[in-house]
């Protein structure tokens, strides 16, 4: 496999490498994290001033033609600053199920200010009782004249606070478990009987829960064939897996080059920690973890682009893989620092909190592995 990036993906990873070097310190982005709404829309803008916001859409939809490889380039970039901006959110999620299923003129009110960043996504498929199982959809759709009624909840609905519309699954037929007999429509935020509570995450970003209460749809609202919603979700969220791995990989690497760097600053019994054997053996563990996941999410990456027969599989891998070198390499890069590990005065514990809300987002390591085991 050829794992070189092209000239267009290495000019596109330095610009974010620069960007996120330029205004994302540890300082800064604090100050974000603490400001309404959490992100900075200036940043916002710039990253679609940039083009960065339509590069996983078609030229026929007004982006730039990239693939997931494209994604994993500049996700990759936003682990090693922890960037808070929705792109996963907006671009990825949400707007990865309206590329695939939306209508023609659902793309053309929606994809082009989505992309100029002035209106905003977010995918609403979880819910309190459904785990890590996105086929489990309790929320019903109750047929009337004119469309459906929703009732009931969604939870962990990433940026949900400042999303303009939801990409709501929902049921239509079916047991609750089922796969099929699920629905997509597109909801706007203001719609009456929607209510959104919004709430800060451990790492930093936002989230919300939305309540349905006789929530009304109609057929301009509904998201590709009724019942046949799953496919396009399982996609979508495959593409979600795909970018929180590259995240991860971004905030490994940071981690494990701030540790080697601070054993060679911290000096004890008259040498620095660097000098002793048993710290050196973990650096090297810690490199060989990241290389490790760096590997597989190139391969699986690939394998979902060129929609391999293996993808699936090689996704479950990958989120398995990542879930376990994030506990190995933040556990371990905490454990180095000492009590400074955990401070918020000190980055290495802000990586470690991003990593572990990895591991659980999307299904956690155990879930994965048993995915790929069936």
């Amino acid at each position: 496999m050829n794992f070189d990036l092209s000239e267009e993906q290495q000019l596109v990873s330095d610009s974010i490498e620069r960007f996120v070097l330029n205004n994302y310190g540890l300082e800064s982005r604090v100050a974000m994290v603490q400001q309404s709404p959490g992100f900075s829309l200036d940043h916002w803008k710039t990253m679609s001033e940039l083009g960065w916001l339509g590069l996983p859409f078609s030229e026929d939809d007004g982006g730039f033609g990239g693939d997931q490889l494209d994604t994993m380039v500049l996700m990759e970039q936003f682990g090693k600053g922890l960037v808070l901006e929705p792109f996963l959110a907006s671009i990825v999620l949400g707007g990865g199920v309206l590329k695939r299923v939306a209508s023609e003129s659902q793309r053309k009110a929606w994809l082009e200010v989505v992309i100029d960043g002035s209106k905003q996504l977010a995918l609403a498929y979880a819910e309190p009782e459904s785990g890590y199982e996105p086929h489990n959809v309790a929320v019903a759709g109750n047929k009337t004249n004119d469309g459906y009624t929703l009732t009931g909840t969604k939870c962990m609905v990433l940026h949900g606070k400042t999303a303009d519309a939801f990409v709501v699954s929902f049921r239509t037929s079916g047991g609750v478990v089922d796969q099929s007999g699920i629905s997509l429509a597109l909801i706007p935020a203001d719609r009456d009987g929607l209510t959104v509570q919004g709430f800060p995450t451990v790492d930093g970003l936002q989230s919300s829960e939305l309540t349905f209460n006789q929530v009304s749809i109609t057929a301009d609202d509904l998201l590709g064939e009724i019942d046949n919603g799953f496919g396009a979700l399982n996609e979508v969220i495959n593409d979600g897996i795909l970018a929180v791995a590259a995240e991860a990989l971004g905030a490994m690497e940071i981690l494990y080059k701030d540790t080697v760097a601070y054993t060679q600053a911290r000096e004890q019994f008259d040498h620095p920690l660097s000098d002793f054997q048993v710290l050196q053996h973990r650096m090297v563990e810690m490199f060989m973890e990241y290389e490790q996941c760096k590997s597989l999410l190139f391969r699986a990456t690939m394998e979902v682009a060129a929609g391999g027969d293996d993808a699936q599989r090689c996704v479950h891998a990958l989120k398995h893989l990542i879930g376990k070198a994030a506990f190995f390499v933040g556990e371990n890069a905490v454990q180095t620092h000492g009590g400074m590990g955990v401070t918020e005065e000190l980055r290495v514990g802000h990586y470690f909190k991003r990593l572990l809300v990895i591991e659980a987002q999307f299904g956690n390591t155990d879930y994965h592995l048993d995915q790929f085991s069936t």
